[in-house]
This record gives C-alpha cells, structure tokens and sequence, in this order.
C-alpha cells in the first residue's frame, strides 16, 4: 500500500545472503513513519510482545521470519539445536491470542525439518518466511474482491449515494503484510469511484484506529471519521451505517471469534438494529482444534499502563500521558468473542462463508 505515495509492505527483506529484516515500527503512527531493523529472534519476539507489529497475519509473517532469524543467530554464534527450538518458544509465546502464529511457526519448521546444516535450515526458513508474507498479501488481496460485491450492491440500493461502513481496531495492511482484511474491500471499493465513508472506532486502549486505521485511510484518500468506542450503536439506531466488517484475531471452527476488546459490542448494536455484520479474515485465523471459541480462545490480559496511560503528540513530541490517579487498579483484556450467532458471514480469501461449523468446515474438505 502507499505511504506518501511510495509503495510498502509492512515487514521485508533486502535482496542479500541471509539478510536483517525490516518492519514498520507502528509505536509511532501516525506521528512518525520510523522502519526498525530486526537483526536477532529476540528483537522479533520483543518487536511482537510489545506491538511494534501487531494484527493477526503479520504476527504470522513476523513469526516465521522470527524462526528464521533464530535459526542465523544460531549459524552465527556456532549454537545448538536446542538454543533454536528454545528460541521458537520464546517466539511462539510472545502473543497468545492469534492462531496465525502458531500456524505459521509451524510451517516453516516443518519445511526446515529437510535441511542437513544450520546455514542450509536457515535459508530455508527464509524463503519460506518470503512465501508466506506474499501469500498473505495475496489472501488479502483476495479478500478484497470477495467482499468488493457486498459495497457494490449497498451502492446500487442506494442508487449511488454513499455507503456508510464501521470499523474497529485496525485490520488494514498494518495488520498484514498487504492490503488488510476488514479494510480490502474498501479499498477497491473506492479505487472502483464507489462513494463511501468510513467510521473509525478509536479503539480504547491503544487507539489502534485513531493511529493506524485513520493513518491508512488519509495515505489512500477514503472518506472517513474517528469516533468515540461508544458512538457506534448511536449510529446504527440513527440509520448511519449500512455495513459493520470487523478484522479477527481466532476463529474457532462453529464461528465464534475473537477479535480487539469491544468487537462484541459493536455486533450486539449491529444486530439490534439489522445491520449486516461481517468479520473479513484469511483461512489461516481459523482453527480447526477449536469446536467452539466461548472459554477456549484464551484472551491475553496485557499490561494496566495501557490504560492508565494515553499516547500522543505533545509538543512535537510523542508522550505518554497519564489520564487517572497513579496506580489506579485497572483490567487490560485485549479481546473479547463475538459468538457466531452475531456474524453475518466471514469475508475470506475462498469466497463469503456462513458463520457454522459445516459451511466453515467444507473450506478445507
């Protein structure tokens, strides 16, 4: 996607032997476009804990390069078998809730299990690493043109006027490698001259879309406004939004999904007042050892200051700003399950699937 009218991707690799790899260090958005070099495993599972990079598939893709930067740190340093698969874990624990770590991890190491010294494993790791982040871009892509005829037909019922879509968190290409999944369909929505707007949750705590999503959307030219978390049911009853797509960090396989702490609320609002709700997302968050998301997802319960603190601008500097007494007690849970009841359907890569654990379930048959 473009940033300043020059194309990125959120994480890459220089065209050299078993080179360092680069991401968009998205602390400082939208106030500061910084690219971090990550040199060592531990810098990426540094880089994932503490949301350098965050949403689901690039934690997939950032996974995967983890493996293979463990695997070179070991080349490196003459290290052993057990310095990498420790370093895996490491990597692997970083983020509990998305399955597309795991997924990934899991890929990579099974294609580097045909590799005889640690200078050959780590290139295989590598060029799997590659081969997953273009095939989450191209899931992405995908996504887009799937969920592209649901805008197209709101459009024509609306004989042209301006469809209003909801969103929360951000589920753009910063949470991909390209493209997004919530935010695909939007942008060839309005790449196709198809007039639409945007409502952009804020997303308490961190802000994800008052940051990132507004920050994409203004790089691309799509009509949009921030909103407060609590503004959108207001909207729905009030007739301001014709469609709700939502990104998810799990699907379980009857449905249910996990997805940024607030998600839930905005289906039960959508629901109340028949809005179409969809979660866009690709294969890879589904998972299939899951019968049922409601207390088996396990949700990552993150650090208080998150929401003690508010991060800004302040005087042309970025600062953490402190909005309640000191050492206030606080609950950071970082998602929350949206049963399947609520889903409209899922915007994948393979089509527009019911939310149930039989239309669900034929996607891998």
């Amino acid at each position: 996607m473009r940033v300043a009218n020059q194309y990125y991707r959120t994480i890459w690799v220089d065209d050299e032997n078993l080179p360092d790899v680069h991401i968009i260090d998205q602390r400082f958005l939208p106030h500061q476009f910084k690219v971090e070099i990550i040199s060592t495993y531990r810098q990426m599972a540094i880089a994932i804990k503490e949301m350098h990079l965050r949403g689901a598939g690039l934690i997939g893709v950032a996974g995967a390069f983890g493996v293979y930067l463990a695997y070179r740190d070991a080349l490196m340093s003459n290290q052993t078998a057990d310095f990498v698969q420790k370093a895996i874990s490491e990597i692997f624990t970083s983020r509990p809730t998305a399955v597309n770590l795991k997924w990934a991890i899991d890929i990579v190491c099974s294609r580097v299990a045909d590799g005889r010294i640690l200078e050959e494993k780590a290139q295989i790791a590598l060029d799997a690493a590659k081969q997953l982040a273009d095939s989450d871009a191209e899931s992405c892509r995908l996504i887009g043109e799937n969920g592209l005829p649901l805008i197209e037909t709101l459009s024509r019922n609306k004989k042209g006027d301006v469809v209003n879509i909801l969103t929360h968190c951000n589920a753009g290409w910063l949470a991909f490698t390209d493209y997004g999944s919530a935010l695909s369909p939007i942008y060839l929505a309005h790449r196709k001259g198809i007039k639409l707007h945007v409502w952009v949750d804020e997303t308490r705590p961190r802000n994800q879309g008052a940051a990132l999503t507004t920050w994409e959307l203004l790089n691309e030219g799509v009509p949009h406004t921030l909103i407060t978390d609590n503004t959108g049911g207001h909207l729905m009853q009030n007739g301001m939004v014709d469609l709700v797509i939502t990104g998810a960090d799990r699907i379980a396989a009857n449905g249910d999904t996990a997805n940024k702490i607030g998600t839930y609320l905005k289906a039960l609002a959508a629901f109340d007042n028949g809005i179409p709700f969809y979660v866009a997302a690709p294969t890879s968050t589904i998972d299939f050892s899951l019968d049922v998301g409601m207390g088996k997802i396990p949700i990552e319960e993150r650090p208080g200051n998150e929401v003690r603190y508010v991060s800004g601008l302040h005087n042309g500097q970025i600062a953490d700003v402190l909005i309640c007494p000191p050492h206030t007690p606080t609950a950071n849970h970082g998602f929350d399950i949206t049963p399947a009841r609520l889903i409209t359907g899922f915007i994948t890569e393979k089509g527009i699937v019911n939310p149930n654990s039989n239309t669900i379930g034929k996607l891998f048959n």
